[in-house]
């Protein structure tokens, strides 16, 4: 996914499907310095972490 995508879906009050690793997240920010996105698996909200911005994959 690319920076511009991964922006407009955090800041969306639309629900995108978007997948890291084969698990569907939520993406809380996106920094574009780093390109770099701060997510969290649906079912599990409590477990943020940070990935690379490309890794993410839209549906």
């Amino acid at each position: 996914m690319n920076i511009q995508r991964a922006k407009e879906i955090s800041e969306s009050p639309v629900m995108a499907n978007v997948t890291w690793d084969g698990s569907a997240i939520y993406i809380q920010h996106v920094d574009e310095t780093t390109e770099m996105a701060r997510i969290y698996p649906l079912n599990q909200p409590e477990h943020e972490q940070e990935v690379p911005v490309r890794a993410l994959v839209e549906h």
